[in-house]
Order: C-alpha cells, then structure tokens, then sequence
C-alpha cells in the first residue's frame, strides 16, 4: 500500500469536511429524535431540491471545467493578468455581472483562474461582480422594486467591487 503526505493545509481541510459532516449527521439524528416525521419529511424535501438542482448544478460544473481545459494559462493571463489593466478589470466585471454562477463554485474557480495567471484585482472584481451584481436577474428586481431601484443597485455593487479589488490588491500584494 502506497501512503501519500498531506500539507498542513490539506489535513486541516479534511478535519473541516469531517467536522462539518458530522455536525450535519448529529443535527439529522438530534432531529429525528425530536420528530421522525418531522425529519422525513424535511429530508424528502431536501432531496427534491437537490434532484431540481442537480441539472443546472451539472451543466455549469461541466461549463466551468470544459472552459478552464480549453483556455490556455496565457490566454488567461493576458486577458485578465495584472498587466491587462483596466481593460481586464472592465472584462472581468461584465463576465461577474452577467454570469449567475453559486459561490461554492464561484470560489474554487477563482482560485483556478488565479493559479492560470489572473490577477487578483481582476479575480476579486469577477468573484464580487458575480455575486453582487444581477444582469441576468434584473427583469424580475425590476417587478418587485423598479427599474431605478435595480440600476441604483448594480451601478453602486459595479463601484463597490472595484473599491472590493483595489483595497484586496493593496492589501495581499
């Protein structure tokens, strides 16, 4: 049997997955505890949201991996490196804004656009643009709000990510 070593860092992920999935497992049985029907039927429930979410949560996973194996590390690098400038911010906070993407992918993305050669003003715009921004989301912000309400918004997220990036840059640079 081969062993293989773990970084510090990998080991502390792995008591984090191990901690957290236990902590789930004791809530399910300390609630099953409390009413079994109660349970089943909270499980029932949660596995139909998982079956209508499956789908999408596929095809994006399958989206995200075939576009990080088909863009090359420069490609990446000289549209969204540090030397891209304001043009790869710009770049970087029209594909945040447009795209509607959960953040437990956005994240591991990011890092693996930023590992391609992204820069991290660039990456932070994306990631904060992503989830503060709602191009896509916008006709219905503008049935429960209007349509001053929701440009007031994204227009104030867009500035907020660049300020989010220029004090990240500042700060892990």
């Amino acid at each position: 049997m081969r062993r293989v070593a773990c970084s510090g860092q990998e080991t502390g992920a792995i008591v984090d997955i191990i901690l957290f999935y236990g902590l789930a497992v004791a809530g399910v049985v300390w609630s099953y505890t409390k009413s079994r029907q109660k349970t089943r039927q909270a499980l029932k429930k949660s596995w139909k949201s998982f079956e209508n979410i499956l789908p999408s949560f596929a095809f994006i996973m399958l989206l995200i991996g075939a576009s990080l194996a088909l863009i090359s590390p420069l490609a990446v690098s000289k549209l969204l490196g540090t030397q891209s400038g304001w043009a790869g911010l710009c770049m970087a906070a029209a594909l945040g804004s447009i795209t509607l993407i959960p953040g437990f992918i956005a994240f591991p993305l990011a890092r693996a656009v930023l590992e391609m050669g992204a820069g991290m003003m660039q990456v932070a715009v994306f990631v904060s643009t992503l989830m503060m921004v709602g191009v896509v989301t916008a006709p219905m912000e503008i049935q429960f709000f209007n349509r001053k309400t929701m440009l007031l918004r994204n227009g104030m997220s867009v500035l907020y990510s660049f300020a989010v990036a220029y004090v990240l840059a500042k700060v892990a640079g």
